[in-house]
């Protein structure tokens, strides 16, 4: 027992025994300290040469990759010229809007508080912002296309969470207005149709990056760059955000025609950047009353469509071209497909008796007929299995001899035919040729259509071609196609082509480039227009044009009543109405079409549709233009 009490104190003796001493080694320690010495130089040396690159060498690619961090990527948008009308009135322009994004998780308030904020000023009940606002954490697009106005509101608010991104947008300020005609520009800066499409070349400046409003610290971001209240922008980059797609599933672009024209080189002038707008030859004001007076007429007659269209005959300026229906091109995302186009230029029909004016010029021009000639009416005729009659031959039945002026008068059809029978189907068919018939008017819109014409074998081996072309069926054509043939009565017989477009002009008003026209061609000769004028009087005098006549002015006119050709061949129950006004008589100048398509009712004629409306319009017009009252009739 005391023996293993002893075993165990030497075995404590043994582990208290103290360590061996080390002798000191100088030249060991030295060696030591310069190794650690020369890491810490060689490490300094490699973050100065680091440092040197990165700020020398890779500069530029990092302020790139900060900004990214930072700032949403911008997208660079083709700038655009305006576009005017004829007094100068905006009618399409660039300009900023905003798309609001939310991001709940980074509030200061609570939810139910910045839906009470923001409800006025987005037009949006509370309800429907905490239903957006409980979707997800981040990244909730709210609304599109704010206002500069409506964004400075919202940015007095300083609210954290609140995203404000800039993009550049197209505004059309008279929206419905000018639609079918100006056109549209998409989401993604491309035009779709119109003059956005036509002048595409004249409108558009190169691709730059415009510069959004200064911060509070008077810093300028580049367009696109989102504005964040709050947290710095950094902690939202592995958000998600929903892409922004407002257009219409399945919309084309409209192809335009070529222009064929260039703009000068001095719309590249860097100093008339956003000083230069594409002034066009219609007035808003002209516009404005011609679309009301359209829209009341097809709404009362329950028509499927309609235009009414006002023409300087000599120059070919259009001053008004309105058309039903239209659409906001603000929204063109909203509206039907086929509202997209412009009926009165790619569309087609047969014009009925608003032709028998120009038949009759073809008749005196080419010496067959005189003024003071007459005519056997008998109010119908037989062609084989074709039967041809006037459309009041159930009332009035035949008229016997008649003069050339009642022929238009009375609108008979079998006058007209007996007056074209006096020419050879091939030479009709060579007038009509001349005349341009089958060949767009060259107005400057897109998709125009081709009139369609009867093959020349067909046309002459048939007797029924010629006679049914007489009184203006049988072929058709587009409402701007008619307004150019109607104008050669008007000027003196040159056949003008009709444009919207007068140039691109400086915000003092100087031209500093024009569009090139083609040289009028001569189709009747002065007199011929004249005589034709005088009996178009006679119509809106004393005859079924007496609608449309004018307190204190001289107007002459036609009235057309045509059917429509149905799909499966032969005419159905629809009809087209219309009527062209000529004015002053005395001096004539301006040139007024209505065509009403499917208007309903009995009473549904040219003289009960389309002469009132031709009136209304003819109101106005002398009054903007300032067109004094006419001499008294010799």
């Amino acid at each position: 027992m005391a023996s293993s009490a002893y075993s165990a104190r030497r075995r404590r003796r043994k582990r208290t025994r103290p360590p061996a001493v080390v002798a000191f080694n100088p030249t060991t320690t030295r060696v030591r300290v310069l190794i650690v010495w020369g890491l810490l130089v060689l490490s300094l040396v490699a973050i100065a040469g680091r440092l040197a690159w990165l700020q020398l060498a890779q500069s530029d690619n990092l302020t790139n990759l900060a900004q990214q961090q930072r700032l949403l990527p911008s997208v660079q948008r083709q700038v655009r010229h305006s576009m005017i009308d004829r007094q100068g009135n905006v009618l399409a322009v660039d300009q900023v809007v905003y798309t609001l994004y939310a991001h709940p998780r980074l509030f200061n308030l609570t939810m139910q508080e910045v839906a009470a904020v923001l409800s006025p000023l987005l037009d949006t009940a509370e309800s429907k912002l905490l239903s957006q606002f409980s979707r997800q954490p981040t990244g909730i697009r709210l609304v599109d296309g704010l206002s500069e106005a409506t964004v400075d509101h919202i940015r007095a608010l300083r609210l954290n969470g609140i995203e404000l991104e800039p993009q550049q947008q197209r505004f059309y300020p008279q929206q419905q207005l000018f639609a079918p005609v100006v056109g549209f520009v998409n989401v993604e800066g491309q035009p779709q149709a119109g003059l956005e499409i036509v002048y595409q070349e004249q409108l558009s400046l190169a691709p730059s990056v415009a510069k959004a409003p200064q911060n509070e610290t008077g810093a300028e971001s580049e367009t696109g760059a989102a504005e964040v209240y709050g947290p710095p922008l950094e902690l939202l980059t592995a958000a998600s955000t929903e892409v922004a797609d407002s257009e219409a599933n399945g919309l084309e672009a409209i192809s335009p025609e070529v222009n064929g024209s260039e703009a000068n080189a001095v719309l590249n002038d860097p100093s008339l950047t956003g000083n230069v707008s594409l002034r066009l030859t219609l007035d808003s004001r002209l516009q404005r009353a011609a679309q009301q007076e359209l829209q009341a007429v097809v709404d009362r007659h329950r028509a499927k469509r309609g235009t009414v269209m006002v023409m300087d005959a000599h120059s070919g300026e259009m001053l008004a071209l309105a058309s039903v229906p239209t659409y906001d091109p603000n929204q063109y995302y909203k509206a039907d497909l086929s509202d997209l186009r412009s009926w009165v230029i790619s569309d087609l029909y047969e014009p009925g008796s608003t032709f028998k004016p120009i038949n009759i010029a073809i008749a005196l021009e080419a010496e067959l007929i005189t003024p003071g000639e007459v005519v056997n009416d008998s109010g119908q005729m037989q062609f084989g299995e074709w039967k041809i009659r006037n459309h009041d031959y159930a009332t009035a039945g035949g008229r016997g001899p008649i003069s050339i002026t009642d022929v238009l008068k009375y609108s008979s059809n079998v006058g007209m035919v007996r007056i074209m029978q006096k020419m050879p189907a091939a030479d009709y068919y060579t007038w009509l040729q001349r005349l341009g018939l089958d060949q767009p008017s060259g107005i400057d819109l897109p998709a125009e259509a081709a009139g369609q014409m009867k093959d020349r074998e067909q046309f002459v081996k048939s007797k029924v071609e010629s006679a049914t072309t007489a009184f203006g069926q049988g072929f058709s054509l587009s409402p701007i196609k008619m307004m150019q043939l109607q104008a050669t009565l008007a000027n003196g017989g040159k056949l003008v082509t009709p444009h919207l477009v007068s140039g691109m002009v400086t915000a003092e008003g100087e031209e500093v480039w024009a569009p090139g026209l083609p040289e009028p061609k001569t189709i009747f000769s002065p007199q011929t227009t004249q005589q034709v004028l005088d009996m178009m009087e006679a119509v809106v005098d004393t005859g079924t044009g007496s609608p449309a006549k004018l307190p204190g002015y001289r107007v002459g006119g036609k009235t057309g009543t045509a059917q429509k050709a149905a799909a499966s061949g032969g005419y159905g129950r629809g009809r087209v109405t219309s009527f062209v006004g000529i004015l002053p008589i005395d001096a004539p100048r301006y040139v007024v079409l209505a065509v009403i398509d499917e208007p309903q009712g009995d009473d549904a004629y040219g003289s009960t549709v389309a002469a009132p409306l031709v009136k209304k319009v003819t109101e106005a017009l002398v009054v903007l233009e300032g067109l004094p009252p006419s001499a008294p009739k010799p």
